[in-house]
């Protein structure tokens, strides 16, 4: 590989897409140990992207769009575009970026990119992540890496960022500290909320502590929906008390985490915490795509095709998926979390 001494990372779409970028920047920097690496992606992103110590700066996209010198003050050797962004592709090339690598699957690339790969996410088999690191074959790495390799790349780390003593108080060190985040903004089919209330129900407050996460929004339509959801004195509705540095904190600070295809999901999974995410089966929103990547992540699907709820965001295949099934997969971490705490 010809020596790189910047490369920039254009990921500007959403939380779990980018934490599945970042081992990207990882691969670069195991090859090119003296490369900076510059990601560009979308503000409320950057908690998580200067939580991974293979990046070295955070970009703000709309601080490129309204001041294109930005780029060209860089002088970077390489940009990535892991997500196709029309006008920073266009700002790439005017800025003369020398190698300019994204997908050949988008009519602008053709017009802003020297370096395009043959890439289809929609048909493909691999992961989300290994589709990623397609885009580096432009720069000499041709090796798709298995999951369990890139989930060493992550370098992700919460030190940099502290929680309110409020909250750190209620993280009960002789329990299994579990958060439900039932909620996706709707970007991912859903457990329903009565799946999780029999789940507390069944994990018991002398074992669990749990924490219920997710926006204000959320918190208010959980209440608004079911309420009983909250009526634990073992549960704790942390929804709309925390922002994302200090959701990355918490879940650094706790033992696992439960939720469908979501950010807080990967980023559990990243900080190699326990992570159960429940998926449909229905291509391409399954865990053959989306799963969380981590030494002890785990997903809970149906095994077996399914296009039903395309058009909808009822889904019959996560309606099926049990208490119960959730509850084994739960109580069989605690077995190695005592373990490990009495290390």
């Amino acid at each position: 590989m010809k020596l790189l001494k910047s490369i920039i990372i254009s990921r500007t779409d959403n939380l779990g897409d980018v934490v599945l970028t970042l081992p990207m920047a990882g691969m670069l920097k195991s090859i090119l140990p003296d490369v900076k690496i510059y990601f560009i992606g979308k503000a409320y992103t950057k908690p998580v992207i200067i939580a991974s110590r293979h990046v070295d700066e955070f970009i703000d996209r709309e601080s490129i769009l309204k001041n294109p010198e930005l780029l060209q003050r860089i002088q970077a050797d390489a940009i990535i575009h892991v997500f196709p962004d029309k006008k920073i592709a266009r700002l790439a090339k005017e800025a003369n970026i020398p190698i300019r690598v994204a997908t050949s699957h988008r009519w602008f690339h053709w017009l802003f990119c020297n370096k395009l790969v043959n890439l289809s996410r929609k048909n493909s088999i691999l992961h989300e992540a290994q589709l990623n690191l397609q885009l580096l074959k432009p720069l000499g790495i041709e090796r798709t890496p298995a999951l369990t390799e890139i989930a060493q790349r992550y370098g992700l780390s919460a030190t940099r960022f502290s929680l309110p003593a409020t909250i750190a108080a209620l993280i009960q060190p002789d329990k299994f500290n579990l958060i439900l985040h039932p909620k996706s903004k709707g970007s991912a089919r859903e457990w329903p909320l009565s799946h999780y209330l029999e789940l507390v129900k069944q994990l018991h407050a002398d074992q669990f502590q749990i924490f219920i996460t997710g926006t204000e929004t959320e918190g208010q339509q959980i209440r608004e929906q079911l309420p009983a959801l909250f009526n634990f004195e073992h549960v704790h509705n942390l929804t709309g008390k925390l922002n994302l540095e200090q959701l990355i904190s918490f879940i650094d600070n706790v033992d696992g985490l439960l939720a469908c295809s979501t950010g807080p999901l990967h980023i559990a999974a990243a900080l190699d915490k326990y992570a159960l995410g429940i998926y449909p089966p229905m291509r391409p929103i399954h865990p053959g795509r989306w799963a969380p990547v981590g030494e002890k992540a785990e997903v809970l699907c149906l095994d077996k095709t399914c296009n039903d709820c395309r058009k909808t965001q009822y889904c019959t295949c996560i309606q099926s998926i049990t208490v119960e099934q959730a509850k084994d997969k739960i109580t069989a971490w605690l077995p190695s979390y005592v373990s490990n705490n009495q290390a």
